[in-house]
């Protein structure tokens, strides 16, 4: 249906006729009414009815009986934005029991007005000259309170580790100890530092932060200062100001999308907006380059089905837009690498924070750790059979530390 978008729901209900819910949700989402129209109004009106397509309910025990439905809404209806999409397909609908927006097909006519991913997975790799091995990011810890010189000197660290993209931490926002500019200026000059001795690139993804009104303006202020990526707490801002900021021609470096704010609307199974969709189709879409979301392995846990659906969404065929890099975090450590590799594969990042900073022999050690484990995995070895290894200091002491998560 190309001039239509198309959006699926699962609602919870022990007794509703789920075939007239689904006619009133695609009545009350489009004209408002219908049976009450006169037939020459009904004519006209046709074009912007919605349409049910289908209706799979399940039966189940008390308070488990669902349904799936897919509606399509005429293109017609809404302006080739994601605002008015939600709104058209989610807005009161979302206050209305328990019903969850699972996914949203959107038209080759509506996909058009989004260029997508400026760089995406293909173009981060180009960048950093890394084509087959898995990417490492590691995250300033911490960042609130400290200077410049304390922010180069982690930096620094970080770099010598051999990672291949550094994140601000964030909730590091602009403030007087390391303003956007300094910062970038600073950072930038320890990437240039450890270069000289690794023969590595690397990308330093500053946070853009601000009034929505000043964020293209402060996005340009950074590059101009050599930032090479930003990161953006999208869904704190809203999906339309990330596409505007991945479809301005003066922004030409990747952007980051963090997933703040997602658990206030992915996790529950009765409310709010399935994660695939969330943080995989529509951060796509809005030309997120990398996407972090939660790992399926630490403190911060979703589970690996709906990890392995948003990282489905980010590299799945998406009306010929560029896939994005998905980035699974939090609780990350060497330990976990073999695993990573095996539910994510290789184009992922690994990405890290306490499991490089913690690391017994340092930052440094840290990243070298990581290295050290996606080099093993890469080579079908075990991580205890690589620790021996001479010059894998660093491995032995973090398997030491967080010890080897069995796949």
């Amino acid at each position: 249906m190309s001039q239509y978008c198309i959006a699926t729901y699962r609602t919870y209900d022990d007794k509703a006729d789920f075939d007239k819910k689904a006619l009133s949700i695609a009545v009350g989402l489009t004209v408002g009414s219908w049976t009450e129209l006169p037939e020459a109004q009904k004519a006209e009106m046709e074009k912007h009815l919605g349409k049910v397509l289908s209706v799979e309910v399940h039966e189940g025990g008390p308070g488990e009986r669902y349904a799936d439905i897919r509606i399509a809404y005429p293109d017609i209806n809404f302006s080739r934005d994601i605002p008015a999409l939600l709104v058209t397909a989610f807005g009161k609908l979302s206050m209305d029991g328990r019903i969850k927006l699972i996914d949203l097909d959107v038209s080759e006519s509506f996909a058009s007005a989004f260029p997508g991913p400026k760089f995406g997975l293909p173009g981060v790799r180009e960048l950093l000259g890394v084509q087959e091995r898995p990417l490492l990011m590691s995250i300033f810890k911490s960042v609130v309170g400290h200077d410049l010189a304390n922010l180069q000197e982690q930096f620094y660290k970080q770099a010598l580790g051999g990672v291949d993209l550094i994140k601000d931490d964030e909730i590091l926002f602009e403030n007087p100890l390391t303003p956007l500019e300094k910062r970038v200026e600073t950072c930038m000059e320890a990437a240039r530092k450890a270069q000289e001795e690794t023969g590595q690139k690397l990308l330093y993804a500053v946070n853009l932060t601000g009034p929505t009104s000043q964020l293209a303006q402060n996005a340009r202020k950074a590059i101009a200062a050599g930032a090479n990526a930003l990161l953006f707490n999208v869904l704190a801002y809203g999906f339309d100001v990330l596409h505007e900021l991945s479809s301005d021609p003066d922004i030409h470096v990747p952007i980051a999308a963090h997933p703040a704010m997602a658990g206030a609307m992915y996790p529950s199974p009765h409310y709010g907006i399935s994660a695939s969709l969330l943080l995989g189709k529509l951060m796509r879409l809005a030309g997120a380059d990398l996407v972090l979301f939660p790992s399926p392995y630490g403190s911060v846990v979703m589970p690996k089905e709906e990890n392995l659906a948003v990282q489905a969404a980010l590299l799945q065929p998406l009306h010929g837009l560029r896939t994005s890099f998905p980035v699974p975090s939090a609780g990350i450590h060497p330990g976990l690498v073999p695993l990573i590799l095996k539910d994510f594969g290789t184009d992922v990042v690994v990405n890290a924070g306490g499991g490089i900073h913690g690391h017994p022999m340092g930052t440094a050690a840290g990243g070298q750790a990581f290295r050290q484990a996606i080099e093993a995995a890469l080579a079908g070895k075990s991580l205890q059979e690589a620790a021996e290894a001479p010059g894998h200091e660093a491995l032995k002491a973090a398997i030491g530390a967080w010890g080897v998560r069995e796949a």
